[in-house]
């Protein structure tokens, strides 16, 4: 299947080359130049601008937009809508707001475009682990590009098959559903960073606690001086708290057990807030999720060793690189 790439950031490459590998044909646009060349030299085909790279898709197109939430995308979405053909799809894989996604839907359908809204979990891991996904848009736009989302997913890979599932929709095992229409896929993937935002915070605080057990303010005969490495090691190994968060702890801990190339200002990208937001609507309380946000918000203010481990995680997962405050 043909597919037209624009932003080849972090995921959207990776994205493109993950399709490559499968057999795939992607058409691919940046505005950095050397990134475009990048996948060219992988098989892509280049193109300079949003019009070539429409030019060089044969109908019904489709195009994956892999840009930052808010003006990028929106200005994007727009400028392609008055490039493509009625039937032709235009797809978000970003992390756009969900209340946006149903908005273009509804401004693209009198001119008979699809849009498909398809939150994207991986981080930088997806290019050889594959991409959790979880889809917005028409039943008929969902079911063409299948081919598409079947070839980033997963797989079952190695994950024991939960019991009960028979008769029930198969992607989900392979690691993408269609979660409902326009909106659906990023309001899921909204709540799954919410939850990603208090699990990070969980294991934060307990790495803090262990790491500050050999405190003067404690009694000698109560401090242990705990190597939390080994900690994060063997939690790994059989307990009921592994996870690949804590796989990415254990990895930044082996590194750099004092995490001292991590500040601990930690950032927030929308989608907590957005998670609260959406339960602030519904009147469903989120002691965690919204405790976890706040403690971003001061980790902007002062650093604890914990804070460094979320910068760790959020740097390991999904490349993410600290800023300043305010920066």
């Amino acid at each position: 299947m043909q597919l037209g790439v624009i932003g080849l950031g972090r995921m959207g490459g990776n994205i493109a080359r993950r399709l490559m590998r499968a057999g795939h044909q992607c058409v691919v646009f940046d505005r950095s130049a050397d990134a475009v060349k990048a996948l060219a030299g992988d098989g892509a085909t280049p193109a300079t601008d949003l019009k070539t790279l429409v030019a060089g898709l044969t109908a019904p197109r489709a195009v994956w937009v892999m840009l930052p939430a808010g003006g990028p995308t929106e200005d994007t979405v727009n400028a392609l809508a008055g490039l493509l053909s009625p039937g032709d799809i235009i797809i978000d894989g970003g992390n756009s707001f969900y209340k946006d996604d149903i908005r273009r839907a509804a401004t693209l359908e009198p001119k008979d475009l699809h849009y498909v809204d398809v939150g994207t979990s991986g981080g930088v891991w997806g290019l050889e682990r594959g991409y959790c996904m979880m889809i917005g848009g028409t039943k008929a736009a969902v079911d063409h590009l299948d081919p598409i989302f079947s070839a980033l997913a997963p797989g079952i890979g190695t994950v024991e098959r939960t019991p009960g599932r028979d008769g029930r929709d198969p992607r989900a095992e392979q690691g993408y559903i269609h979660a409902g229409p326009a909106g659906a896929g990023h309001f899921v993937k909204m709540v799954h960073n919410g939850i990603e935002y208090g699990l990070m915070q969980a294991y934060a605080e307990g790495f803090d606690i262990l790491k500050n057990k050999d405190s003067t303010e404690l009694p000698e005969a109560e401090r242990y001086t705990l190597d939390v490495a080994d900690v994060a090691e063997v939690w790994r190994r059989g307990s009921v708290v592994s996870s690949w968060l804590l796989d990415l702890s254990a990895m930044a801990l082996a590194e750099n057990e004092s995490l001292s190339n991590y500040t601990g200002s930690v950032a927030d990208s929308g989608e907590g807030r957005w998670t609260i937001m959406a339960a602030l609507e519904e009147a469903v309380p989120v002691d965690v999720l919204s405790t976890a946000l706040y403690a971003r918000f001061r980790s902007r203010q002062e650093h604890t060793f914990g804070e460094k481990l979320l910068s760790a995680m959020r740097n390991k997962f999904g490349g993410h690189i600290e800023r300043p405050a305010g920066g």
